[in-house]
């Protein structure tokens, strides 16, 4: 006979891209009986995103492949606390008969306290954790840090199993105290397969001409919405500052921040070398990945960036700040030249002119980047999240 398949629900506030290539993979997996329950369909359906400031609705299938369930949602869908508040929760959890809750809503949200109140009533593990790599908040408020400080030790330790994404993540964790055989380290990961699939079906001259570049052109491509955060305004000026003939600088990605991009680059003498594409939807992405020399993050806060992974896969060089949470488990192993200090443009400027006047670094970047990412792959993520997941059952049981 058998091993007994273990019931596990997953709590997601929307369909994610980077996520539901993972829930298929775990819906055909021996070992698991997955159900995904969500709190909204956004991303599946189209709908204003604010930090996009665009209507969005990814052009990839985000719900086949596993089973799913909508939980109405009595909240407003803000990005508040009652944003999201989906009491249905408590049924599913309470007559579904689940080995264990995977939560991914975050504890900010009213439906996280719903699943974790029904998990405990139901004796089943209760899993969940953070992308975060430091208590420093994204709006630099001070008061915010302390908050984390205090609150954190006690909200995590409420986890059977706390799942994190980095090791980033993992040491914040221990330095919080929770204790080392209470953290998982489930990677963050992409559809691999799918991406360089996608990559190597791309006629690289094609997408080169349909981005108007010429054939002894290069290309450094920002992927993010233009947020302050991502910082691409220091990406702009470092282009600049960087003097770096036949190049063009290509940001894909919409936001508040397009507008005084734009401007700025008038201002640089640069628009000639400077494109915007706005939002760009996954399909297409492949296709830019492949054609493009150099993708630069610049971020002054970003817990993971699986824009990263994607890059990589399409045998894409990338190069981060040192506050891009993927800097230390994707890039520092493979090219520690290519990270730079956060803020800083003329250090960011300097390691543009390195990169793009060496053609045979980035080529060797470009290898050893699809080499590393196929260790970072979905497969270890399911493993590790079952091994997870029997810990916190065990945990649980008191076997």
């Amino acid at each position: 006979m058998g091993e007994r398949k273990l019931r596990l629900l997953a709590i997601g506030t929307h369909p994610v891209q980077y996520a539901v290539p993972i829930f298929r993979r775990m819906a055909t997996h021996p070992r698991l009986g997955l159900h995904v329950a969500y709190c909204s369909l956004r991303g599946a359906e189209a709908g204003y995103d604010p930090e996009f400031g665009t209507q969005v609705k990814w052009d990839v299938p985000l719900l086949d492949g596993y089973e799913w369930t909508l939980v109405p949602n009595k909240g407003s869908g803000a990005g508040t606390f009652w944003g999201l508040n989906n009491p249905g929760l408590r049924k599913i959890i309470r007559e579904e008969n689940f080995d264990a809750v995977l939560c991914y809503t975050g504890y900010l949200r009213a439906s996280f306290w719903v699943a974790r109140a029904a998990a405990k009533r139901a004796q089943a593990a209760f899993l969940f954790g953070a992308d975060a790599t430091t208590l420093e908040p994204r709006d630099g408020k001070i008061w915010k840090k302390w908050v984390k400080k205090v609150t954190w030790p006690y909200v995590f330790g409420l986890a059977d199993q706390v799942i994190v994404p980095s090791s980033g993540t993992r040491d914040l964790m221990r330095s919080l105290r929770i204790p080392e055989d209470h953290i998982t380290l489930t990677p963050y990961s992409v559809d691999n397969n799918w991406w360089i699939a996608q990559a190597a079906l791309v006629d690289r001259v094609i997408e080169r001409q349909k981005l108007g570049l010429r054939e002894e052109e290069k290309a450094i491509l920002f992927c993010a919405k233009l947020q302050p955060w991502k910082r691409p305004m220091d990406l702009l000026r470092a282009f600049a500052k960087a003097n770096l003939p036949d190049t063009k600088l290509i940001f894909a990605g919409e936001g508040p921040q397009r507008a005084e991009l734009e401007a700025e680059s008038a201002l640089l003498g640069i628009t000639a070398s400077v494109k915007f594409l706005g939002f760009t939807n996954q399909s297409t992405l492949p296709g830019l990945y492949k054609v493009v020399d150099l993708m630069v993050l610049p971020s002054s806060y970003e817990p993971f960036a699986v824009v990263v992974n994607e890059a990589m896969c399409c045998g894409c060089p990338v190069m981060v700040s040192d506050q891009v949470g993927a800097a230390r488990d994707l890039i520092q192993p493979i090219a520690p030249d290519f990270v730079f200090p956060a803020r800083n443009v003329d250090a960011l400027a300097e390691k543009l002119g390195a990169a793009i006047r060496n053609r045979e670094r980035l080529e060797q970047v470009k290898e050893a980047a699809l080499k590393h990412i196929k260790t970072w792959s979905p497969e270890r993520n399911i493993e590790a999240t079952i091994q997870a997941v029997e810990i916190a059952i065990s945990r649980v049981r008191g076997s």
